[in-house]
């Protein structure tokens, strides 16, 4: 992205993009991953890069889109100094492949297909009596019923997908390919690595960030009840080296995938297939418990509000993007690029139930597994944890505006039911 400072000058409030960088105050999201993908006809999928900058108000806004990886004469970098309408139609582009990266990826693929890996191979690996099986249970209710169901009806030939995105299911599923492959669960699927790999740890870079302040605060109430739980059961190393059905499930979580062997194919798990320590077997549990609950409520349950109308963030625009900085576009242009209304009103309609929680709060269980008494103290501890957390972010979302909802327990179910 070949920004300079006389271009981004106007923007930056004073600073150059050098004290902008030093001061963190300049973020880049690129979807170069969405290269070589396959795409319906006659449509465009863009492969942008944008880049964000948090201004005095503690705002994030978007300063410069490239719509192409490749930067050149017929792919310029638009800014908010360009027409207005021509702005907000890069904006629009941009977020159609965002929306292709959401569904595909952040969403679909490394939720609801990932774990449904996860919950076959529990189910296989271990009895209904053993106590981590009984730890998970609650966070796999209904998952495979649902993606049964979507898979038949969202993402089928000439499904939900062909009709409202860009990349269709050919697409879709290439994408899914793509980053499962790169997916760890010692990174992407631990979220204080995670962060630390985006640069944004520390909390006091981009504050307004709602997502992670209140992720990291329900990620270490579940590691702290997994902790607990692992080494009430595994007091020593041997215990766990010992336990057959814990060392079969590992091994399946990292075996290739295979239609008619198994395999869940997870990269990075630790031990890679062999649990030596209670912190390994925790990290991969709290992972899993994480990815179900909060994860999946944060990449869920906000589909109404961002996809429901449509110029804020398009599944599907027809037509080309634009390539020229300084035209100015028109308002029928930008209505001929966005959804027709019998389309419009599919988005609607799916992501309105897909937007509905059906099922009880995270650490209200629909289905009782532990009854040991000694466990059972873990899960009460768990539940106030998970309380004192609700009234948390009840608190600072009277200081947000708008207010960030997704993350509170109340919302928050145990599993992908939906």
């Amino acid at each position: 992205l070949p920004v300079t400072d006389t271009l981004l000058k106007p923007l930056l409030e004073g600073l150059t993009l050098k004290e902008a960088i030093e001061q963190k105050r300049l973020f880049m999201c690129d979807l170069e991953i969405l290269e070589g993908l396959p795409v319906r006809d006659q449509f465009v999928l863009c492969k942008p890069i944008g880049l964000f900058f948090l201004d005095n108000m503690k705002q994030l806004r978007p300063i410069a889109i490239q719509l192409f990886q490749k930067p050149g004469p017929e792919n310029p970098i638009f800014t908010p100094l360009s027409p207005s309408l021509t702005w907000a139609l890069v904006k629009m582009w941009y977020n159609n492949a965002d929306a292709a990266y959401h569904q595909a990826l952040t969403h679909l693929g490394l939720t609801h297909l990932l774990m449904e890996g996860v919950t076959v191979a529990t189910h296989r690996n271990l009895s209904q009596s053993h106590p981590i099986f009984k730890l998970l249970a609650p966070h796999f209710l209904y998952l495979i019923a649902i993606n049964s169901r979507g898979l038949e009806l969202l993402v089928s030939d000439n499904g939900w997908v062909d009709k409202t995105m860009n990349f269709g299911n050919k697409g879709l599923f290439a994408l899914i390919t793509k980053g499962f492959n790169t997916w760890r669960m010692d990174v992407e699927g631990t979220l204080p690595e995670d962060l630390k790999k985006r640069g944004l740890s520390d909390t006091n870079i981009l504050p307004c960030y709602h997502f992670r302040n209140d992720a990291l605060l329900l990620y270490e109430a579940i590691k702290k009840y997994v902790d607990s739980y692992v080494n009430l059961y595994y007091r020593t190393t041997d215990l766990l080296l010992a336990d057959y059905e814990i060392q079969n499930w590992a091994k399946e979580l990292v075996k290739p995938r295979n239609k008619s062997e198994g395999g869940v194919g997870i990269l990075g798990v630790p031990g890679n297939g062999e649990i030596t320590s209670n912190d390994q077997l925790a990290q991969i549990v709290t992972c899993i418990i994480y990815t179900c609950s909060i994860s999946h409520a944060s990449t869920n349950f906000p589909q109404y509000e961002e996809y429901a109308f449509p110029p804020n963030y398009p599944g599907l625009m027809r037509g080309k993007p634009p390539t020229d900085p300084n035209a100015t576009a028109t308002e029928r242009e930008i209505l001929d690029c966005l959804p027709d209304r019998p389309t419009t009103l599919d988005i609607m309609i799916v992501t309105k139930i897909l937007s509905a929680k059906g099922t009880k709060s995270i650490g209200d269980f629909e289905v009782q597994y532990i009854f040991d008494p000694q466990a059972r103290e873990i899960v009460d501890e768990f539940r106030s944890d998970l309380n004192k957390i609700s009234k948390t972010i009840k608190e600072r979302n009277i200081h947000r505006n708008p207010p960030y909802e997704y993350l509170d327990p109340e919302i928050i179910p145990n599993s992908i039911s939906i």
